[in-house]
């Protein structure tokens, strides 16, 4: 093996660069760092030690000529341990590298990877120098080389955009068009049945669940279940190999910028959920992978006066800290990583609100929103933060700094109250529809800041949303504590599946009223991957454990899941066709660019205009919303007046059907429905009903016209 020689303190991690690969990592107190490397044949079989000859600015590095892509290495630091003053140096530790581009193998869970003695008095003050090599991970060296031909990024304009949340794995794994040796991973989910359903969908981007390398936990294992979701994170530059179908080193990048390039191809653009508000090492009493005998104090936020302990703004026993410099440069790094070499489009920031807290508050000018602004390359893509965390002051909703794009869980919360016949939503419920202006209408943000979403992975399918008064969680162990209960929909007659037609007939209507009121609302729908066939997890409204057919798409599909597929493509279709339907701005509520008619209007169902007092109305669950398309207000590329059609909305709420008086403007105005909740067969071919005329809305449905001349009018003219 060769001499290692000084290298370079940049780039951090392990790069090759033909000839050889240089080392840099981080550490702050530490007194020395070794690289330990594997045989690449045999990852438990040491076949050097290397102490990291040089130290520039806290940043340790080394050079070793000869190395090669799919080496395996992770490093031992050496420094103090002292729990109390927040230091936890190791070096019978080994240590993940937090640059790692690949990683292998999994945690078993024999006590090694804990820092101390399961025996002692005070468990993490004392010290264990057991060596965990053989129950700890492997970094690897990777190529990063790839012919990604003419691939370039889509920049799918935001009111353009139709979002899908999905699993790589549950998405793939009992489709039957799918190769069995490829389902559940990056080219599984590649495959062109996959594809060709999300073009059918009328999806623009696909938003995955966690893909950066992640841990099992033992409390999980000991059950026989897994962390399916993939919230736990500790290989910020990894994707998991769990995913791809070759076993060899560099095999998970490949494949998934294989499978990037392919969701390209069809004009698809790749949004990852990113987790780096905390890390898998957990409190005190996690776990030593990586970070914790790196440079804890560096990389976590610790307890003030006690710094034994972690601030936990997670729920997960530690948070990261964003705060520190170091942590800054490592998910900027990240994120450009996965920009520039991975070529996705964005990224969804779990927890989202820890990032921006600065002591304790979260600060919209803080430290890691301004190093993301300034960024030429992060500032381009979409960035989506979830609003909230567990700490004080974590609901955020409407605060974030402009760039950011927000999960609304307001406008879930009110349009499940809304459909499900709460009382008193009428106003909030106006807000929600037209892109949420009291949230996101301030200092320079426009509709498409409000991501919109009735479900996603987190809470119940929309099948089980329609069909369950109760979560139903026992699988997971808990006894069914856990999960919340927030804004169930109501069940509709039955708990569970049942055999009632009357009561599948309502069920299925409601899931329309969902899908047609999230894909006509102004704002960027998003859609949980299998709302549109009806996907079940039997009432598990937290199955972030379950890696199994609880979780996992089933694409036997009856009448009607074909059926509620049709409609929501019809509706995608309405939506990319339209720009009434997907403005760039806030409606005006007057009329813009000399058109006849508002931007946006409000009806009753006697035809008049809603009046103040009805949307304070404790009763009122019955409204018409008219877009004027003739008054978009905006202009296209070339600076032009963009038109479109008027179109008009009818929701009902209330158990019984309305007739509404549609609006009248002109003597040769009619409205041809397109959409009718109650009649999905229906819409598209029927006969156009004059301004004035009386339309019968079905109880608990959803309605949508689209203006046109009378019959007799063409017929006079022509």
């Amino acid at each position: 093996m060769s001499k290692i020689l000084p290298g370079r303190p940049s780039p951090r991690g392990a790069n090759w660069d033909g000839a050889g690969v240089n080392f840099a990592i981080f550490s702050s107190d530490a007194t020395s760092v070794e690289l330990c490397l594997y045989d690449p044949k045999n990852h438990r079989k040491e076949i050097a030690r290397h102490q990291l000859p040089e130290v520039t600015h806290h940043v340790w590095h080394g050079y070793v000529p000869g190395l090669e892509p799919g080496q395996p290495y992770g490093f031992r630091v050496q420094g103090p341990f002292e729990p109390s003053a927040g230091l936890r140096y190791n070096p019978s530790k080994l240590l993940l590298d937090p640059y790692a581009r690949d990683i292998r193998g999994e945690v078993e869970w024999n006590g090694t990877p804990f820092s101390y003695r399961f025996d002692a008095e005070e468990l993490d003050l004392s010290f264990d120098d057991r060596d965990s090599a053989d129950a700890v991970p492997r970094s690897v060296v990777v190529d990063n080389t790839f012919d990604w031909e003419d691939d370039r990024p889509l920049r799918t304009p935001w009111n353009q955009t139709i979002i899908y949340e999905a699993h790589v794995k549950g998405m793939t794994m009992r489709h039957p068009e799918v190769p069995e040796e490829i389902r559940g991973t990056y080219a599984g989910l590649a495959a062109a049945p996959i594809v060709e359903h999300l073009k059918k969908l009328g999806i623009t981007a696909i938003e995955l669940l966690p893909i950066h390398y992640f841990i099992n936990d033992d409390h999980l294992l000991q059950k026989g279940l897994s962390n399916y979701w993939g919230y736990n994170s500790i290989g910020f530059f990894a994707p998991d190999p769990r995913y791809a179908v070759g076993k060899h080193a560099g095999d998970p990048v490949r494949e998934f910028k294989e499978m990037v390039k392919a969701y390209h191809r069809a004009g698809i653009e790749v949004i990852l959920d990113v987790v780096y508000n905390h890390t898998a090492e957990g409190n005190h009493l996690g776990p030593t992978l990586c970070f914790k005998a790196i440079d804890n104090k560096s990389y976590y936020r610790l307890v003030q006066d006690d710094q034994r302990y972690y601030m936990d703004f997670t729920g997960t026993g530690n948070t990261l800290n964003s705060q520190s410099p170091e942590v800054l440069k490592l998910i900027s790094d990240s994120l450009r990583y996965w920009v520039t070499e991975m070529h996705v489009d964005g990224f969804r920031f779990d927890l989202a609100s820890t990032l921006g807290r600065e002591e304790h508050e979260v600060d919209r000018m803080g430290s890691f929103f301004d190093v993301i602004h300034q960024d030429p390359i992060l500032s381009e893509v979409k960035l989506i933060a979830e609003p909230w965390d567990v700490g004080p002051g974590g609901y955020q909703v409407g605060n974030f700094p402009v760039l950011w794009a927000e999960w609304n869980g307001r406008y879930r919360d009110s349009i499940r109250s809304y459909w499900k016949g709460d009382a008193g939503v009428m106003g909030e419920l106006g807000y929600r529809l037209t892109g949420s202006s009291d949230l996101y209408g301030n200092e320079g943000r426009q509709p498409y800041a409000s991501v919109n979403f009735i479900t996603a992975h987190d809470g119940f399918t929309l099948s089980d949303l329609v069909s369950y008064n109760e979560k139903h969680n026992d699988e997971n162990g808990e006894n069914n504590r856990d999960g919340h209960d927030h804004n169930i929909s109501w069940n509709h007659g039955a708990e569970g599946p049942t055999d009632d037609p009357e009561i599948i007939a309502l069920r299925e209507r409601q899931k329309r009223n969902f899908l047609a009121t999230l894909l006509l609302s102004q704002g960027v729908p998003m859609l949980l991957g299998g709302d549109e066939m009806g996907r079940t997890q039997g009432g598990n409204n937290n199955a972030y454990c379950q890696d199994n057919e609880i979780s996992w798409f089933n694409w036997d599909l009856d009448e009607n899941a074909r059926s509620l597929i049709e409609f929501t493509s019809r509706l995608a279709q309405l939506r990319r066709e339209h720009p009434a339907l997907r403005r760039r701005n806030f409606f005006q509520g007057r009329p813009i660019y000399g058109s006849e008619i508002h931007d946006i209007s409000w009806f009753r169902p006697d035809g008049e205009a809603m009046a103040d007092e009805e949307w304070t109305n404790a009763w009122s669950r019955t409204v018409g919303m008219r877009l004027g398309g003739e008054a978009l207000g905006e202009l296209d590329a070339e600076g032009n007046t963009i038109e479109d059609e008027n179109f008009l909305i009818l929701f009902n709420a209330h158990a019984e059907s309305v007739e509404f008086k549609l609006p009248v403007r002109g003597a040769g105005a009619g409205w041809r429905p397109l959409i009718d909740t109650n009649r999905p067969e229906h819409g598209m071919e029927e006969e156009s009903i004059d301004g004035g005329g009386a339309y019968v809305l079905a109880a608990r449905s959803v309605a949508l016209f689209i203006e046109v001349e009378r019959r007799e009018s063409k017929r006079k003219s022509a």
